[in-house]
């Protein structure tokens, strides 16, 4: 209460049932409020401990690293996925060139024919006129144009899928690209890994150094401590 609410109250001017149900009013507000920010801060502090329980876990695969052999090797494993992505593609390229070299061919083959089928109908026609009353000079000059018209129609649908194929020539450029992109990786972990390794060099040898002792006072799980064994090789793989 305020000293003004104080003299108020002394000279009468405020009802102490008004006063008393304002100042309940307030109490409920606060405690209410009070209460909201606990939960808050509570299931803060729950969320929290759930992102440290995850994080320990997943903290827990990642150390020790795996050992450094040839399947773990990430440049190593780059490396091959280059070649092999090379090698594939350029299977790919020789087989549809092959495709695209026979659907050539068979455009030729089907030009041909329809020269054929254009000297054929120019005699069925002359004939058709000179001979009106032969039935069988129409009938051949009908079937030649016909199967003129069916062999052009073949011969754009085998232009149609030498575009396709000029398509996917192009399409796989990319794999190239990609190819590329690969190899600058693996080019900038090589320049990191000179960097480490430089970075990291001491100035006498492991040889002359005092040994390391496995465990210290206070380490609560032996298990997850690396053993000297796998850090000479994990050292190894540095040097390499």
């Amino acid at each position: 209460m305020t000293q003004e609410e104080l003299d108020a109250l002394m000279g009468g001017d405020i009802d102490l049932e008004t006063l008393d149900s304002e100042s309940l009013e307030e109490e409920t507000a606060e405690t209410a409020e009070t209460e909201e920010e606990e939960e808050t801060s509570k299931l803060s502090e729950k969320e929290a401990m759930l992102n440290f329980e995850d994080y320990k876990v997943s903290a827990s695969h990642l150390w020790p690293p795996p050992p450094p052999t040839e399947d773990n090797k990430m440049v190593h494993q780059l490396d091959d996925v280059t070649k092999e992505s090379e090698e594939k593609a350029s299977e790919i390229f020789d087989h549809i060139e092959k495709i695209s070299d026979e659907l050539m061919e068979a455009e030729d083959t089907l030009a041909n024919v329809v020269e054929t089928f254009d000297s054929n109908i120019e005699l069925f026609k002359i004939l058709s006129e000179k001979f009106p009353d032969v039935q069988s000079f129409k009938n051949q000059l009908e079937n030649n144009s016909t199967s003129k018209e069916t062999m052009v129609t073949h011969i754009e649908s085998l232009q149609e899928h030498g575009d396709s194929i000029m398509n996917v020539m192009d399409i796989m450029q990319y794999q190239d690209i990609h190819r590329q992109k690969i190899e600058r990786v693996i080019n900038v972990m090589r320049a990191l890994s000179a960097y480490m390794n430089s970075m990291f060099t001491g100035g006498k040898e492991d040889s002359k150094r005092v040994a390391s002792a496995k465990h210290l006072p206070g380490d609560k799980d032996e298990g997850d401590v690396v053993s000297s064994d796998d850090i000479e090789a994990l050292l190894t793989s540095f040097e390499k």
